[in-house]
């Protein structure tokens, strides 16, 4: 393969995610001296920043609900419906805005006999005639780019409810710290779901795993569940293996 072919699909994939020189170099077979001398030159073009041990896209901006729903397809629902087998009859559980939480949704829709206690439009568009789903919507201050509702409002409704269990997104999980997001609104919310739920379940495709690009944190400092895919590397899922607190459920999304 040429270095501008190389390269070019490096850009490709820093789209979706950071990545590591180590990781580059495997993918493409080729040494880390050659990963480093490419990442290089694509930094001196403004197209990737470098990060240590490693590079992410130099674009900014959060990517649209709409431009999230073409990202990890597959994968995504492979891990709706693995999560969906940690729904249990009867139970209350709190669903977190996003388009893999939604996957989720997307298998409850003829659910009987259980709640669900939602930020995100999309769960509760799924769900609006959902006769055997209790619908809890909580208020708030709606962020037009993840169609989620955050603030205040949203916090104080959290505060009074309690769940079995809980199944949030995030921009990017990284061991040892938590969940990433955008802003400290969807942070502070999510630290109220984590607080008043008895089971957490993180629903998050491979290209969020080590994910840190985003600013505010929700650390998981209780035993929580990782449910993520077979695109996942042992290299992303070994942090996670060491912290203890975690159990991997990986769901396979290849054919």
């Amino acid at each position: 393969m040429s270095a501008k072919k190389r390269r070019a699909q490096i850009a490709e994939l820093l789209q979706e995610r950071p990545v590591s020189v180590e990781e580059l170099a495997g993918r493409f077979a080729v040494s880390l001296s050659t990963i480093r001398r490419d990442l290089e030159t694509m930094a001196g073009t403004g197209r990737i920043i470098r990060t240590y041990g490693g590079a992410r896209t130099a674009a900014t901006g959060e990517r649209s609900l709409q431009e999230r729903e073409s990202i990890a397809t597959a994968q995504k629902s492979a891990i709706g419906a693995l999560a969906l087998s940690f729904v249990r009859p009867g139970s209350v559980n709190i669903l977190d805005a996003g388009t893999t939480t939604g996957a989720l949704a997307s298998r409850l829709v003829d659910y009987e006999g259980i709640t669900v206690i939602t930020n995100g439009l999309t769960t509760t568009r799924l769900l609006e005639h959902s006769d055997g789903v209790e619908l809890v919507v909580l208020g708030g201050t709606l962020r037009h780019v993840s169609s989620g509702l955050v603030g205040p409002l949203a916090e104080q409704a959290m505060s009074a409810i309690t769940a079995d269990a809980a199944f949030l997104g995030a921009d990017g999980v990284v061991a040892g710290r938590g969940l990433s997001e955008g802003t400290p609104e969807q942070a502070a919310l999510k630290r109220k779901m984590v607080e008043n739920a008895r089971e957490i379940f993180v629903l998050a495709d491979y290209t969020k795993l080590g994910l840190e690009s985003s600013h505010w944190w929700t650390p998981l400092e209780r035993p929580w569940t990782l449910v993520t895919d077979d695109e996942a590397t042992e290299s992303q899922l070994e942090p996670f293996r060491r912290l203890g607190n975690v159990e991997i459920q990986i769901a396979p999304a290849r054919p």
